[in-house]
């Protein structure tokens, strides 16, 4: 037996059972979905089949075109654990040992697989395959071994120099910290620093207090325990739970965040324990990853209410607790984790959430935990899955208010209006519930009244959150103006003052982008917005109470009026911007969405004209657009942007490393990059200034709205920008999922055929990125828009499928008996389409070409074949006479039996016609059909050798 490519589906033996035929068909079904490419519908069907009352050797087979599988979805867990089964049923199965060799090569367990190669080598001696990745294998053991033992002096000589007290601070010293690190990323390097002491060794470097050799301790720590559970477990053993999380709250910022980082990766490497069922990397059995999860998280918590930990690590923690606690997927059924937080942790959250800035005795905060603390709690209520479970959230909360606001005084109510507002910017069906309290907006009402200054700022802050809910609005536009007009007017504190004029801005906005639904006299908004912009500019005041001002024109650009001024107004563009770079983190939401309104790139449809007519009928009221709304306005304040440098700014928040960056914040980043990008003179700007880099993460993580709207801002640059220059490096393959998405049947037809057009140009760039559109499944998508009634998407898929047609596996699909996917290139060289026509024959050419089998089966597709060939090359277009000859002359040399079909019809003098004309690439091709014909004996040259 040999194994001439050993991931193929392993045929079925003549087995007469009861249940054969069922069986077999199942396994003919897989074996021709494995072919195709669909692998996930192979394993489908080989699972139904083994589900069936199959034989030993039956089910060795299916257990081993499962593992065959799994290979090619590069999940090579489940594929060893399927060739397994398959070697338990029969010892001498080589191709179940081949293939469990070849996941666990992938696994990195390479000893093991050496083991399964010589078994295989030893049932089929002379089987080359075997031979050759026994001795592939083999180099790659020897180099681990050289590496291992040559790196042995290494490590120990590395901790001898970080560990001597008189090399303190010495060039020496740091070289071996960075080695250290480096040496750590490779997998065998951490392998090989955790098994020579390496975490206690490291241990003792976090224990100098030297920063230099904290950070480096931290770092290499990350390497050790990323992607590894069990390293990760003994890790947290050897150190201490307790020990690494008090990391996070040292004063020394950089030293908290390489904490956090490493706590990441554990969370990481321990969920992903989790999900696999206690198995690592390296497969060994270890104690259970979801108790260690929580004992970690149940640290974190602690952390949040401990005093004297420092802001900027109690902001880490928050961070952490963010992105390891709410399931990823709501399609997760399982929210335990969130419910267990919920009621252990709750009210530290809350703790933090109501703290003041700086008051003697208080928790440290930073300007940031509090918004943290909101968007922490708004994901752990949106991860709730029921009634019951929302309404334990909210009594939690409600009891935590209440007992602020119960034998406190005034200390506690300051306390409990700053847990509402800290819920009214997070679950803000939660602050609107806590509104309801009794005494809760009297107070807010009270105190906005008060002398002390830092009284007020609770007060008013919590009036403008309130505002922003339909709930309050009402009771607030007919209680709350006078009262911040007057806080406005008399205070002498800005910052008392900017936040009167932020409220004022918020419910003067209260109509949106109505132009017949405004709250104020006409010319108010713009009164307000310009001293907004002026508080704006003043650099004197610090970045948090300019914020302030951001908020307001956020509410204000609703207004055109505003939005013109404030596009022309160069010093506040530049001061927005610059704030949104500074360490004011909580700014960011505020001026995405000044700039959505800026670009008018919020949802707008165009209500239907007999709608409106009825409803004026009717008396009902009908939104108006403002003059300054219309594109015209639009694109002018578009450029006016782009000139002032908003794609930097954007990059830069993209690129914020924060919770305050919530995927809300990334869809308004996403809306505002697909209206930069609307006309092709702007896309160069956006580009150039890292437009394209941004627009990835975007495209990769947020709500669905967002990632689509980035990736049809993707679609727009890979269409009229060379991609390798606007996605340089390895960039360019994560292009690729997001153009994939844009082909779901749920997109729009101007975004599918965007993405088509924009992933023809990839597949035309390299191999590699059209084995990633392959592996993204993109094919059978494209196939199905080449049926699209709309001639345009039709069209682009058709040429994507050209592109694509390079590839052996799109080749193989055309070759594959029972489809109809050659005919379809066949027709649609023949439409009148002329650049329909252009495509088709294009792929036409490049598999006659590639597969020159294919030629013979062209005349079978369609009886109407040879007129289609023959309307190409009497084409007047170039081009087309181009590829219709390349088609002829792959189908003359493929067969002396199509060729003489050929030279029998009025082929013959179309051909004679155009190899005497001009020298062409079609004379030259013409030329080379007759050539041929004379060589196969089937026409005669004249008399003058033509």
């Amino acid at each position: 037996m040999t194994v001439s490519g050993p991931e193929t589906p392993e045929p079925w033996p003549a087995t007469p059972r009861a249940n054969s035929v069922a069986v077999e068909q199942l396994r003919k079904e897989g074996n021709e979905l494995f072919k195709c490419g669909d692998y996930e519908g192979a394993l489908a069907a080989y699972t139904q089949a083994l589900g069936l009352d199959a034989t030993p050797q039956d089910q060795a087979i299916l257990h081993r075109n499962r593992a065959a599988c799994h290979l090619k979805l590069e999940d090579y867990d489940k594929a060893e654990t399927e060739a397994s089964k398959a070697i338990e049923k029969d010892g001498g199965d080589v191709k179940a040992l081949y293939r469990r060799s070849q996941a666990l090569e992938k696994l990195g367990r390479l000893d093991q697989a050496v083991l399964d190669l010589k078994r295989c080598v030893s049932l089929e001696p002379k089987n080359k395959v075997f031979q050759e990745a026994l001795r592939n294998i083999g180099g790659q053991i020897q180099e681990k071994v050289r590496y291992m033992s040559s790196t042995d002096a290494k490590v120990e000589q590395m901790f001898q120099i970080l560990l001597d007290p008189e090399e303190k601070g010495t060039e020496k010293k740091q070289k071996a910290s960075q080695n250290l690190v480096v040496l750590a990323r490779e997998d065998a390097g951490a392998e090989k620093i955790f098994r020579s002491n390496g975490v206690q060794l490291l241990q003792r470097l976090l224990d100098t207090g030297e920063t230099d050799l904290m950070l480096a301790a931290l770092r290499t720590l990350v390497g050790i325990c990323s992607e590894h559970q069990s390293r990760t477990v003994a890790t947290l053993s050897i150190l201490g739970t307790r020990r690494v999380v008090s990391i996070l709250g040292v004063e020394n910022q950089a030293v908290s965040l390489a904490a956090c980082h490493l706590l990441q990766v554990m969370f990481d490497a321990l969920r992903e324990g989790v999900k696999k069922g206690f198995r690592g990397k390296e497969g060994a059995i270890i104690v259970d990853p979801a108790r260690e999860l929580k004992i970690l998280i149940s640290n974190l918590l602690d952390l949040l209410t401990e005093v004297g930990v420092s802001g900027q690590g109690r902001d880490n923690a928050l961070t952490l607790l963010i992105k390891a606690v709410p399931r990823k997927s709501p399609k997760d059924p399982n929210n335990s984790l969130t419910l267990w937080v919920i009621d252990q942790g709750l009210k530290k959250i809350l703790e933090v959430g109501s703290s003041l800035q700086d008051p003697p005795g208080e928790l440290t905060v930073t300007a940031n935990s509090r918004m943290s603390a909101s968007i922490l709690l708004s994901k752990l209520f949106d991860d709730l899955k029921c009634d019951a479970e929302r309404e334990n959230f909210h009594r939690l909360c409600e009891n935590y208010i209440k007992s602020w606001f119960e034998g406190h005084g005034l200390a506690g109510k300051l306390r409990a209006i700053q847990t509402v507002s800290c819920l009214l910017q997070g679950p803000c069906d939660a602050g609107n519930r806590a509104l309801e309290l009794s005494g809760v907006m009297e107070s807010v009402i009270a105190l906005c009244a008060s002398e002390q200054e830092e009284e007020q700022l609770v007060a008013v802050e919590a009036l403008i959150h309130a505002a922003g809910k339909a709930k309050r609005a009402s009771f607030i536009t007919a209680n709350g103006v006078s009262l911040l007009k007057d806080l406005y007017k008399r205070s002498e504190k800005d910052s008392i003052c900017i936040r009167a004029l932020v409220g004022l801005c918020k419910l003067g906005s209260a109509g949106g982008t109505d132009f017949s639904m405004k709250q104020f006299a006409e010319g108010s908004t713009l009164k307000l917005a310009k001293q907004c912009r002026k508080w704006l500019c003043n650099d004197q005041i610090d970045a948090g109470t300019r914020r302030w001002a951001v908020e307001g024109l956020a509410y204000l650009t609703f207004d055109a009026d505003v939005k013109e001024e404030f596009v022309e107004d160069a010093a506040a563009l530049k001061a927005l911007f610059q704030l949104s770079r500074s360490e004011e983190r909580s700014v960011l939401f505020a001026v995405a969405s000044a700039l959505v309104n800026c670009t008018n790139s919020y949802d707008f449809e165009e209500p239907d004209p007999k709608m409106v007519e009825l409803a004026k009928y009717a008396k009902q009221h009908v939104p108006e657009q403002h003059p300054k709304d219309k594109p015209s306005f639009v694109r002018a304040r578009v450029k006016k942007l782009l000139a002032a440098g908003v794609v930097s700014a954007m990059v830069c928040m993209v690129k914020t490393e924060s919770p305050v960056l919530t995927n809300s914040c990334r869809e308004l980043l996403s809306r505002v990059f697909l209206a930069l990008v609307e006309e092709v003179e702007d896309r160069g700007t956006v580009v150039a200034q890292g437009g394209g880099r941004a627009l990835i993460p975007l495209a990769l993580e947020g709500t669905d709205v967002g990632q689509t709207k980035a990736a049809q801002a993707l679609a727009k640059l890979t269409i009229t920008s060379n991609p390798e220059m606007t996605f340089p490096g390895e960039r360019i393959y994560e292009v690729v999922r997001p153009l994939v998405s844009l082909l779901h049947l749920n997109c729009s037809g101007l975004q599918n055929f965007e993405a088509l057009m924009a992933l023809t140009n990839l597949a035309g760039i390299s191999e590699r990125l059209r084995q990633k559109i392959l592996k993204e499944k993109a094919v059978p998508m494209v196939e199905g828009y080449m049926f699209e009634e709309h001639e345009m998407i039709r069209r682009a898929a058709t040429e994507c499928m050209c592109n694509l047609a390079m590839s052996k596996e799109v080749q193989d699909l055309f070759e594959a008996q029972g489809n109809d996917r050659l005919k379809l290139l066949v027709l649609y060289s023949g439409e009148e389409d002329e650049l329909l026509q252009r495509a088709a024959a294009g792929g036409l050419a490049m598999l006659t070409s590639m597969r020159p089998t294919l030629c013979s089966r062209i005349p079978q597709v369609t009886t109407h074949w040879l007129e289609i060939l023959q309307a190409l090359l009497l084409s007047p277009n170039q081009e087309l006479q181009h590829r219709g000859a390349v088609v002829v002359l792959n189908m003359v040399e493929a067969s002396r039996e199509i060729a003489s079909t050929l030279m029998e019809s009025e082929m013959m003098e179309i051909l004679s016609v155009l190899a005497k004309g001009d020298q062409s690439p079609v004379s030259r091709a013409a030329a080379a059909c007759l050539d041929k014909a004379v060589e196969y004996g089937l026409i005669q040259p004249n008399q003058d050798g033509e």
